[in-house]
C-alpha cells in the first residue's frame, strides 16, 4: 500500500524571480476538436507556440505549458478528442512563475465514521455533491466519498441504515434510484487532491482520504 500527495513541482530561485519547469506540449487532433483542447489548455497557462494544418481534417497544435499544467490533463484530453487525439510532451527549461492554475473550486464529502456504505445514505447524500462510491462497499473515518456541491468540506454519514418500523407505507418499499459513482483513475486523482489530502493505492483499488483522519484534528 502506498500513500501519495499531491504531486509538487521543483522551482529555482534566480536573481529573485522563482521559476518553474516547462513543457512543450505536441498534440494532433481532428479539426472538429480544436475549441475543446484550446479551452482546456487556456487556464492551464498554455501558449500556443505553432500551428500546422495538414489538409488531411488533422491539425497539429504545439504549445509551450508549465509542467504543472498537465497534471491530469492527458485523461481529460482523450475524452475531449474521443480517443483519436495524440499527444506527447518534453521538458523544456525554465521560465517565470506563471501564476496560478485553477484547481478544484468544490470541498470533499468525507466519511465521519467507519463502516459499509448503505443505498440508503447514498440517496440522502446524492443532493449534496458527487459520490465516488456504490453501496456495500467499506469505509473508514477521515476517507473522501464524494465532491461536495459546495466549496467547504462536509463530515458525513454513509452508513446510515434505514429504521425498521412495524408500518409499512404505500412508498416505503419503493426502489431506491442511485447516480452511478464517479470512478477516477489515477491520473485523475491525483490531480483532484488538495495539499491536505492523500491517495491510498492498493493493488486493487484507489482510495482518497484526508491527512487527518479525524473530523476534530481537521477543524
Amino acid at each position: 500500500e502506498l500513500e501519495v500527495g499531491k504531486p509538487q513541482i521543483i522551482t529555482r530561485q534566480e536573481e529573485g524571480q522563482t521559476l518553474e519547469p516547462m513543457e512543450h506540449l505536441v498534440v494532433d487532433i481532428p479539426e472538429e476538436f480544436i475549441g475543446a483542447v484550446t479551452q482546456k489548455l487556456g487556464p492551464r497557462k498554455a501558449q500556443m507556440v505553432k500551428m500546422v494544418n495538414h489538409g488531411t481534417g488533422r491539425v497539429r497544435l504545439e504549445y509551450r505549458i508549465p509542467s504543472r499544467g498537465l497534471i491530469g490533463y492527458r485523461s481529460e484530453f482523450l475524452t475531449d478528442t474521443r480517443g483519436t487525439g495524440l499527444l506527447n510532451h518534453l521538458f523544456d527549461g525554465y521560465a517565470e512563475w506563471q501564476g496560478d492554475i485553477p484547481h478544484r473550486a468544490n470541498g470533499a464529502l468525507v466519511a465521519d465514521r467507519g463502516g459499509k456504505t448503505t443505498s440508503y445514505a447514498i440517496d440522502h447524500l446524492q443532493p449534496r455533491g458527487v459520490l465516488f462510491l456504490g453501496p456495500g462497499e467499506g469505509v473508514y473515518e477521515g476517507q473522501i466519498v464524494g465532491e461536495h456541491a459546495r466549496d467547504n468540506d462536509l463530515d458525513v454519514n454513509i452508513t446510515k441504515e434505514k429504521k425498521l418500523t412495524n408500518v409499512r407505507s404505500s412508498t416505503s418499499d419503493e426502489a431506491v434510484r442511485l447516480t452511478p459513482p464517479r470512478i477516477m483513475n489515477l491520473e485523475q486523482a491525483l490531480e483532484w487532491i488538495r495539499e491536505d489530502e492523500l491517495l491510498e493505492i492498493t493493488p486493487k483499488s484507489i482510495r482518497l482520504r484526508k491527512k487527518a483522519l479525524g473530523g476534530r484534528r481537521r477543524f
